[in-house]
């Protein structure tokens, strides 16, 4: 294998070079967490904000970092997905088991992530973020999600492809348990 060359880094991202190929790693991360989670009376949790990268509001699953705050560098996917999901939508779960385990963008990134479920919700909080994150909670039925997630394109919004992953899962998993 070809020597590493980092040829930036900065507070989150670094820019690394190996051989003729370049692509991004998380400076402090042990990968990243995308949650499924479906509230009592049936509803899917969203959550949209404004992401820079693609310059709009972006339709997401609740997610987050594994291990990337000081005194967390330990924390499993599991663990993180239950904070995370407090702090974006304002729901507690009591479990949380994982769907999925791998490369978000390996063309790109050498991000791993985890898709998990949460499971049995208790809304405890408002939800939003934190540090100004500025999140929107958005509740869809259940049984209404492709047809609310294909009006949302048609308006133009973008919607993250891991909410896609997530319908296949709730499929799967809703046919053969509960």
């Amino acid at each position: 294998m070809s020597e590493q060359t980092i040829l930036h880094e900065g507070r989150f991202l670094r820019l690394i070079k190996t051989g003729t190929w370049e692509y991004v790693q998380r400076v402090r991360a042990s990968g990243a967490v995308h949650i499924v989670a479906v509230t009592p009376d049936r509803q899917l949790l969203l959550v949209e904000q404004h992401r820079v990268p693609v310059g709009q509001r972006v339709i997401e699953l609740p997610a987050g970092i594994v291990g990337d705050e000081a005194g967390r560098e330990a924390e499993g996917a599991n663990k993180a997905a239950a904070r995370e999901l407090v702090e974006e939508t304002g729901y507690q779960p009591a479990r949380v088991e994982r769907l999925y385990h791998g490369p978000s963008s390996p063309g790109l990134s050498s991000e791993v992530i985890t898709l998990v479920r949460a499971r049995d919700l208790d809304q405890v909080g408002p939800g939003g973020g934190v540090d100004g994150e500025n999140i929107t909670v958005l509740k869809v039925p259940l049984d209404d999600v492709p047809a609310w997630l294909r009006a949302r394109v048609d308006e133009g919004r973008l919607i993250d492809h891991r909410v896609y992953a997530a319908l296949y899962f709730l499929g799967v998993a809703e046919a053969s348990s509960d």
